[in-house]
């Protein structure tokens, strides 16, 4: 029965109308996937090298088991946020002789089959023969990678059952993460070290001969977990009345209808990111991402890199409208042709949709402006950064999104979610970040940063100053390219 559900879960990808559309994204995905692997096996046979110039004082091994449970937390928080839910069209096969438990078995299992999950053996596997087996022998160099999939599996389910029971809230979201700063806090100020007990209990689990089984009775009681759950919410409209809870408690908005109909439009907008799963999950990613500088900022290893710096002024400044901008109109491609029929001029359409990212823009300027703690320098790239986004950026992604025909369906996940997404996602950030990046590093190598600097805040000036003539050129390009849109939405993936 298993091999059935697969069977038919491959057809059902295989027959989609858009799997042959998206072999370029398919491509590309592979592509980075390759990257990421040589990335991670190159890492593991260097990591007791950069642990014991981190910690002299310590065994690589000692080390890595110290931080290995805030790695394991911060993974959970990362699938919480980010891991799609596994589904199945339970209608199609509850009027068939399937069991129940057959159907909810098939659910838990599937993302554990998912071959991302296991890319961190390519680390593991490496650092076990170099790290580990060192310390511990070649019994505890099994045992850890045992133990590393374990691990993955716990966080699988666990990710899963937190989701499935509390939802994607902003709610549990920032308690988690103030839960990781709190245990951060402590060890900080070594009040208690996390540290200290994560080398106690990882190195009692791979020391000891039944230590792996420790740690898949903890992947076996997520199981049971989700089992329960199942056993209570097992008919579709369980979650579909919690569904409609939700929406009844979203806000209306309705301060926004002051300004009229552009208000109207941007109030509609906001509605649609707060009730879909896809645009929820970026916006969390976009909160995530605006501590994208910290790596960054405080190494002297960046400090000489001006292009790179500028990269990252650029993006965590401008992270709300690059994450929201690439899907601005496709996102409301299933009722794209209703909006069409409805008493919206062009101009107040588009307008909406550019206060929408300039707002996105200077809330994640604002939220940034801590930055500012890392020097002058910082704040000028900040400052820059700002006004190349809400001058150049903005009217790129406006432009740049009336050539994207593709639906996105916004009740399906981001994370490892490629459905939507064509070449052209890929095309527009080359004037988004190349452009910039390449200006920076050329006047650096001749030592007049400040030249380039200059030309792209006087860009984003002359963007802010001519926003208006600039929208016309937008609209005139959705005017032209409407129909286009309208047909391209029609088709499902």
């Amino acid at each position: 029965m298993y091999s059935t559900f697969f069977k038919h879960y491959w057809l059902k990808s295989v027959r989609a109308p858009g799997y042959y559309k998206n072999l370029i994204v398919n491509i590309f995905v592979g592509l980075s996937a390759v990257y990421f692997l040589v990335i991670f096996v190159l890492l593991g046979f260097m990591m007791p090298r950069i642990l014991a110039e981190a910690a002299p004082k310590l065994d690589p091994a000692l080390t890595f088991n110290g931080i290995l449970m805030y790695v394991t937390v911060l993974a959970l928080l990362f699938r919480f946020l980010f891991q799609p839910l596994s589904t199945i069209n339970l209608q199609s096969y509850q009027v068939l002789p399937v069991k129940r438990s057959k159907l909810v078995n098939y659910l838990l299992i599937k993302p554990l089959l998912n071959p991302a999950n296991y890319l961190t053996l390519c680390f593991a596997i490496p650092f076990s023969v170099t790290g580990i087996h060192p310390a511990y022998g070649l019994g505890g160099a099994f045992r850890f990678v045992l133990i590393v999939i374990f691990l993955i599996w716990f966080n699988t389910l666990f990710a899963s059952f937190l989701k499935r029971k509390f939802g994607s809230s902003i709610t549990g979201i920032a308690s988690f993460l103030l839960i990781v700063a709190g245990l951060a806090a402590l060890e900080y100020f070594n009040i208690y070290s996390l540290f200290a007990l994560s080398q106690q209990v990882f190195g009692f689990l791979i020391e000891n001969p039944i230590g792996w089984i420790i740690v898949l009775v903890f992947s076996g009681a997520a199981f049971l977990l989700n089992k329960g759950f199942f056993a209570q919410n097992y008919y579709p409209e369980n979650f579909d009345r919690k569904t409609i809870r939700k929406q009844a408690e979203t806000q209306n908005f309705t301060f926004m209808e002051r300004f009229g109909k552009i208000g109207e439009i941007i109030s509609l907008e906001m509605k649609l990111v707060l009730r879909h799963k896809r645009t929820k999950n970026v916006l969390y990613t976009a909160v995530l991402f605006l501590l994208y500088g910290l790596l960054f900022y405080p190494s002297d290893m960046y400090k000489e890199n001006d292009a790179m710096l500028m990269f990252v002024a650029i993006f965590v400044t401008g992270i709300g409208m690059i994450l929201f901008g690439q899907w601005i109109i496709n996102w409301e491609g299933s009722y794209f042709d209703f909006l069409m029929t409805r008493d919206i001029d062009t101009q107040s359409y588009i307008k909406a949709n550019y206060f929408l990212l300039l707002s996105l823009s200077i809330i994640s300027f604002i939220l940034t402006t801590p930055y500012f703690l890392f020097g002058r320098d910082i704040l000028i790239n900040h400052s820059v950064a700002f006004l190349y986004n809400a001058g150049v950026n903005i009217h790129v992604y406006l432009f740049g999104a009336t050539f994207n025909t593709k639906r996105l369906e916004l009740s399906k996940g981001s994370a490892m979610n490629m459905q939507g997404v064509s070449y052209k996602n890929f095309i527009i950030m080359i004037p988004l970040l190349v452009v910039p990046m390449g200006l920076i590093g050329i006047f650096s190598l001749f030592s007049a940063k400040h030249i380039a600097l200059i030309i792209l805040a006087v860009l984003g000036l002359a963007g802010i100053v001519f926003w208006k003539q600039l929208l016309e050129i937008t609209e005139k390009q959705f005017l032209r390219r409407k129909y286009a849109l309208c047909e391209g939405f029609r088709k499902k993936e």
